[in-house]
């Protein structure tokens, strides 16, 4: 085996082999809202709350990703909101040499399940500091998620496939 042949081997055994890192974690955006200000001190409410969440993957460069997790939620009584909080977790992820396959399961369940910890502890701990009770929002599982979503695009090709 020639030289040539050899580096070429070794080029393309580095270029297989998978790499996954976190480079930077961080907070993209927060913004919290008490639309009645003290009045939603003043009396008892039986709060509803509804939670928002989404992904979003920006490619910044060969093999680099930014994967934000954004989750809005409301508190409301009735038609009254108690209160509004958003929030943006994002991280900047070495994912290179995944298979075209490999690469959606990794940007869109392997790194939010990452920030989801992150995103977690910045919603309660701003809940809190507005003087409210904690809310401690129960594990996701991202795979399920991710899972779920891959299903449910492939449905529509197999109804698709079965009416023709």
């Amino acid at each position: 085996m020639t030289e040539k042949t050899a580096a070429k081997k070794q080029q393309a055994a580095d270029k297989a082999q998978a790499q996954f890192a976190i480079q930077r974690v961080y907070l993209k955006d927060l913004s919290f809202e008490t639309p009645q200000g003290a009045a939603a001190f003043q009396k008892q409410w039986k709060p509803k709350i509804n939670q928002d969440l989404n992904t979003k993957t920006n490619k910044i460069d060969e093999g680099v990703f930014e994967v934000s997790l954004r989750v809005t939620i409301t508190m409301a009584d009735g038609e009254d909101t108690i209160y509004l909080v958003e929030a943006e977790q994002a991280g900047l992820f070495t994912v290179d040499g995944f298979t075209d396959e490999q690469m959606p399961q990794m940007l869109n369940a392997a790194c939010p399940s990452i920030l989801f910890p992150y995103l977690r502890e910045t919603l309660d701990n701003v809940i809190t500091k507005g003087s409210f009770p904690a809310l401690m929002l129960p594990p996701i599982n991202f795979d399920a998620l991710f899972a779920s979503a891959v299903q449910q695009a492939a449905q529509p090709k197999a109804d698709d496939d079965t009416q023709h």
